[in-house]
C-alpha cells in the first residue's frame, strides 16, 4: 500500500479513462453509422473473435505468466540476462501467433459457423462476417505484441503508455467510419479495416518507450530457455483461468446469433457501458496490484502481501459498488443519451438499457476478479484460477440455457453476472482458506458506511432520473444537462456521505509501506 502503488492506479486509471471516453465516443459513432442492423452485428461478431483470443492469450493468459517471471528475473538477474529473456520470448510469442492468425484467416468460414450458427440462416449476414473477420483476425498478431511490450513497461512500474495505447485504437476505429466509409461507398467493412491498421499504430507506439528503457531487444527463437519454458507452463492453466468471461461472452455471442437482429448489437453496446467503470478502475487496478502483488511476494512477507489485497479489496467495496447502483439506476439515461442517433431506434434503447442493467448488477464481482486472481497469479499459481474458472464457465452456460427463453438477451447477461460472483466467490474462498489472505480488522463496519452511502447515492439518481419516456423523446441537449446534473449530484451526495460517516479514504491513500 505504498504512495508509489495509489500514484500508479491514478495515472493508469486516468489514462485508461481517456481510453474509455474515446471508446464511447467510437460507439456513438458507430451506434450513428450501423446502429444495432445486420451489418453491426456481422461486424460486432467478426471483431468479438480476434480480440477474444487478445484477452485470453494476450492480456490475460500471458501477462499474467510473464509478469510475474520478469518481476523474479529484475529481483534475481542482471539486465543482459533480462533482455534475453525478453528476446526468446518476444519470438516464442510472435511465432505462435502468426501460426494462429493464418490459421483464423484460413478458416474464417468455420469460425463463424462455429461460434454465430444462427448467422447461416441469413446468407447475407453471414458472408459479411467471414469478410470481416479475414481482415481484422491480423489484429492479433499486433495487439499480443502490444500486451506484451506494455507487460514489459508494467514490470517496471511504467503504466502511462500501456493505459494510453488503446486509445489509438479508438480513433483509427472512427477514422474509418467517418473517413473511410465514405471512400468505401458507405460499406461497414470499412470498420474491419480501421482495426487491422489500429493494430499496427498501437505498436509503432510503443516501441520507441521500450527503446529508451533499452529494452527493445531483437526476437531470437529459443524454446529451450528456462524463463520461456517457465512462462509457457504458467501460459497452459492461465489461458483456462483468462478464458472464464471471454468463454461467457462468446456463448452469449452464439446464443444471440439465434435471437432476433438485433441481439448481439444490444449485448455489445450494453456490455461497453459496464465495461467503462470495470476498465477505469478494476482493470487499473489490477495491472497495477499484479505486479506490486510479485515484488511483495519475493521481496517481503505474508502479511504484507494479505495486506496490499486487503487494501485493493476495499477500494473495490468504495468504488465499485456505488458504480453498479448508478449503472443500474441510469440505464435508460445512458443508453439514450450517447446511442440514441441515426440507426440507433428507441426500441434498441428499451432492449439495451435492459441487458445493462443485468450486465450491472454483476460489476462488483467482475471487478473482484481482477484483484483477487492476481493473488494467484503473483505466487505463480495459475492452476487455481483455471478451475474455478472452468467452474464459473460451466455455470455461465447453464444459466443462459435456462434464461434464454424467457427473457431473451437479457437472460444472456444475468448468466455473466451469475458466473462473475460464482469465480470472484470460490477465489475469495480459496485465498481464505490458503491463508494467503485474512481480512483486516474493521470490514463490517467499513462496508456498512458504504452501503449506507450508496443508498444515499441510490436514491438522488432513482428519483432524479425519471421513466424511459422522457430520455428516449427528449432533445441532445436536455439529455446532456440532465444527465450531467444527476451524475454530479449523485457523486456529491455520495462523497459528503462517504465523509460523513467517516470512511478511511485519505488513511487508504496514505503510505504504510
Amino acid at each position: 500500500m505504498t504512495s508509489r502503488l495509489v500514484k500508479s492506479t491514478l495515472t493508469t486509471g486516468s489514462m485508461t479513462l481517456i481510453s474509455r471516453i474515446s471508446g464511447l465516443l467510437r460507439d456513438v459513432v458507430f451506434a450513428n453509422f450501423i446502429g444495432a442492423s445486420l451489418a453491426a452485428d456481422a461486424f460486432y461478431v467478426a471483431f468479438r473473435i480476434p480480440n477474444f483470443f487478445r484477452r485470453i492469450f494476450a492480456e490475460g493468459a500471458f501477462s499474467q505468466a510473464f509478469v510475474p517471471v520478469l518481476s523474479e528475473y529484475r529481483n534475481k538477474k542482471d539486465e543482459a540476462a533480462i533482455r534475453l529473456f525478453i528476446s526468446h520470448v518476444s519470438a516464442s510469442l510472435g511465432l505462435i501467433l502468426f501460426l494462429t492468425v493464418v490459421a483464423g484467416m484460413l478458416g474464417a468460414t468455420g469460425i463463424v459457423t462455429v461460434l454465430a450458427p444462427g448467422f447461416l440462416d441469413e446468407p447475407e449476414k453471414f458472408s459479411t462476417t467471414v469478410t470481416m473477420l479475414r481482415i481484422t483476425f491480423p489484429y492479433l498478431l499486433f495487439i499480443s505484441l502490444v500486451a506484451m511490450s506494455g507487460g514489459v513497461m508494467n514490470a517496471y512500474h511504467k503504466f502511462a503508455v500501456p493505459a494510453f495505447t488503446p486509445v489509438l485504437l479508438n480513433l483509427c476505429m472512427i477514422a474509418s467510419a467517418l473517413i473511410l466509409a465514405p471512400l468505401m461507398d458507405g460499406s461497414a467493412i470499412a470498420l474491419a479495416w480501421g482495426v487491422f491498421i489500429a493494430g499496427i499504430v498501437q505498436l509503432l507506439y510503443q516501441l520507441p518507450t521500450l527503446r529508451k528503457m533499452k529494452l527493445l531487444v531483437f526476437p531470437r527463437l529459443d524454446f529451450q530457455d528456462k524463463g520461456v519454458r517457465k512462462v509457457g507452463k504458467l501460459m497452459v492453466p492461465a489461458i483456462i483461468g483468462s478464458s472464464a468471461a471471454q468463454i461467457s461472452l462468446l456463448v452469449n455471442t452464439i446464443l444471440a446469433s439465434f435471437l432476433v437482429t438485433g441481439s448481439v448489437s444490444w449485448l455489445y453496446y450494453s456490455d461497453r457501458l459496464m465495461e467503462f467503470p470495470l476498465g477505469i478502475f478494476g482493470i487499473a487496478l489490477a495491472t497495477v496490484i499484479l505486479p506490486a502483488l510479485s515484488d511483495t511476494h519475493h521481496s517481503r512477507t505474508r502479511e504484507e502481501f494479505s495486506a496490499l489485497l486487503d487494501w485493493a479489496m476495499r477500494w473495490v467495496a468504495l468504488i465499485g459498488l456505488p458504480a453498479s447502483v448508478a449503472l443500474i439506476l441510469l440505464s435508460d439515461a445512458l443508453v439514450a443519451t450517447l446511442f440514441q442517433y441515426g440507426e440507433f431506434t428507441a426500441w434498441d434503447v428499451e432492449m439495451t438499457s435492459k441487458s445493462l442493467v443485468a450486465f450491472s448488477i454483476g460489476l462488483p464481482g467482475l471487478i473482484l476478479i481482477k484483484v483477487l486472481a492476481p493473488g494467484f497469479f503473483a505466487r505463480q499459481d495459475t492452476r487455481t484460477p483455471a478451475r474455478v474458472a472452468v467452474i464459473s464457465v460451466v455455470v455461465n452456460i447453464l444459466v443462459s440455457l435456462i434464461l434464454i427463453k424467457p427473457l431473451a438477451h437479457v437472460g444472456l447477461a444475468l448468466a455473466v453476472t451469475v458466473s462473475a460472483y460464482v469465480n470472484s466467490g470460490l477465489l475469495y474462498y480459496i485465498l481464505l482458506k490458503q491463508g494467503v489472505y485474512q481480512l483486516q480488522p474493521g470490514w463490517a463496519v467499513y462496508l456498512s458506511k458504504v452501503v449506507f452511502a450508496t443508498t444515499g447515492m441510490g436514491a438522488v439518481l432513482y428519483f432524479g432520473a425519471g421513466d424511459l419516456h422522457w430520455w428516449v423523446d427528449g432533445n441532445l441537449l436536455q439529455r446532456i444537462g440532465r444527465l450531467t446534473i444527476l451524475i454530479l449530484s449523485g457523486a456529491a451526495v455520495y462523497f459528503a456521505l462517504v465523509f460523513a460517516f467517516r470512511v478511511p479514504v485519505k488513511q487508504m491513500l496514505k503510505s504504510s509501506s
